[in-house]
């Protein structure tokens, strides 16, 4: 059966696991998509900081997911809960904001989602527009509908107490005011990261207690920071922003791991998954770098938080400045005759010239992405330069050599 916008329930679920962690109830979602109607799709943000980076973007491009198999977004500016703030992964009470200030940044999350977002199929919602209606009863209603034993079954919430640190009465309201969002806004599906487990199935619970069908949930990863370790946040300078200059982009993009690369192009590349497998196939081949797909990669994502132009400069200026140095003026010059075809191969030209102590490690250096030619990157295994040119070769950051390839 096909789904809203006629794709296979197959092909939609290929797409909605991509990157995912866990989805709950799995054949509750099919059930939903096999429907044929738009589903509801919340995902909430609370504005504790200014700028969004590309951590906070895993769960904005599954919404993207979503709008292209034609489901109804639903953008949450959480400007109320931010009052109390998350508690979620926290060993203490978090200092609460201005209104003025969760304000201030709520404007910068609206305008930043569009860069990812169709703004004419996303509704934007900001959960004080119905949580500043709430009388005092039903407050107490909706905490009427959880025990302290149940809240403390939070990992979280658990540690801290037996730890004896200080957990705040209106923490515990902070599950509870998320889950009262998916009853406010009927929520089929709900996103999130897998550090809101708990918040994400309160949502199911109040829901149904409400009469509602129990929302679907999708539950993200968390994408590591830059350095590979710990969660992508601006407080830990592991972050790359929306709204970083695109030469900054690149050179952080750069610096990240082979292995941290697929992690990223996972969760953040609107590649198809079978344009994936081919890169992937092709990196694993030897056919292409690491530092080449790192490099598309990083062109992909500053194309889209600025536009194609600066992707290019960036990649152009920020890549040599990244690699290259300058080419000295002095340096040893040298000539190697070519072999009967009238040229060399790039790798044999290494090796022959010193620059390379084997041809494995002049192949090695080529695919790593530490070769140039005039200032220039190349990475192709199968490069001949011909009879009667003369070039700059360039190995690593030092090593260097004008070379003539005569007849």
């Amino acid at each position: 059966m096909a789904t809203v916008d006629g794709r296979s329930l197959t092909d939609a679920i290929d797409l909605i696991s991509r990157g995912s962690e866990e989805i709950l109830l799995l054949d509750e979602l099919k059930q939903r998509l096999n429907s044929g109607k738009p589903l509801r799709i919340k995902a909430g943000f609370d504005p504790t900081a200014p700028d969004l980076h590309l951590g906070h973007t895993v769960l904005i491009n599954k919404l993207r997911q979503f709008q292209q198999l034609g489901h109804e977004v639903i953008f949450l500016i959480g400007d109320f809960t931010g009052l109390i703030g998350d508690p979620t992964g926290k060993n203490q009470t978090r200092q609460p904001l201005t209104e003025e200030k969760l304000r201030l940044n709520a404007e910068t999350y609206a305008s930043q989602v569009f860069k990812i977002l169709d703004k004419e199929k996303t509704r934007i919602e900001y959960n004080s527009r119905w949580m500043m209606k709430l009388q005092p009863q039903e407050l107490l209603r909706l905490a009427a509908k959880l025990t302290v034993a149940r809240m403390l079954e939070r990992d979280d919430f658990n540690k801290r107490f037996k730890s004896e640190q200080p957990i705040s009465i209106h923490e515990f309201l902070y599950p509870l005011l998320q889950g009262y969002d998916s009853i406010v806004l009927e929520a089929d599906v709900e996103l999130g990261g897998t550090d809101q487990r708990f918040n994400l199935l309160m949502g199911r619970e109040l829901q149904r207690d409400a009469g509602q069908q129990p929302q679907s949930i999708v539950m993200m990863p968390i994408l590591e920071g830059l350095d590979g370790e710990k969660k992508m946040s601006k407080s830990l300078g592991n972050y790359v922003g929306l709204n970083d200059e695109p030469g900054e982009m690149f050179g952080k993009l750069m610096g990240i791991s082979d292995e941290l690369m697929w992690r990223y192009y996972d969760l953040l590349s609107f590649k198809s998954n079978a344009e994936l497998e081919t890169l992937r196939s092709s990196v694993l081949d030897g056919l292409v770098s690491p530092n080449v797909a790192k490099a598309d990669l990083a062109k992909e994502l500053i194309a889209r938080f600025h536009n194609p132009e600066a992707a290019e400069q960036a990649s152009k200026s920020a890549g040599n400045k990244f690699k290259a140095g300058d080419i000295p003026d002095r340096m040893p010059e040298m000539f190697i005759q070519g072999d009967t075809a009238g040229g060399i191969p790039l790798a044999v030209l290494l090796r022959e010239t010193g620059l390379a102590k084997s041809s494995s490690e002049a192949r090695t250096f080529i695919l790593q992405g530490a070769v140039r030619i005039n200032g220039d990157l190349e990475t192709d295994l199968q490069y001949r330069i011909n009879s009667g040119e003369t070039h700059v070769f360039q190995c690593g950051k030092k090593r260097f050599a004008r070379v003539t390839v005569t007849t």
